[in-house]
C-alpha cells in the first residue's frame, strides 16, 4: 500500500477508504492503483510513500536528428 498525508485545512471523510475521517496533516495507506488520483490533487494531498514496484521511467536519451542534404 502507498502512502499520503492530506494537506487541506478541515478533516474530510474519504469514501473509498470505507468513510475513514482523515484530519490535516494526517498520513493514510491507500491502494497502491489509486495513489495517482490522490496525488494528481496536490492543494489536498502529497505522496509520502509510493507504491512498491512502481519506479518513475528512466529518461531515454535520444540523439539529435542528423540534418538531411538536399538534392
Amino acid at each position: 500500500m502507498a502512502r499520503v498525508r492530506y494537506l487541506g485545512p478541515e478533516p474530510v471523510t474519504v469514501p473509498e477508504l470505507d468513510n475513514r475521517e482523515v484530519h490535516p496533516d494526517e498520513v493514510v495507506e491507500v491502494p497502491d492503483e489509486r495513489f495517482d488520483a490522490y496525488v494528481c490533487q496536490t492543494t489536498n494531498w502529497e505522496p509520502v510513500e509510493e507504491p512498491k514496484g512502481q519506479e518513475p521511467e528512466p529518461l531515454v536519451k535520444k540523439t539529435a536528428a542528423k540534418p538531411q542534404k538536399g538534392d
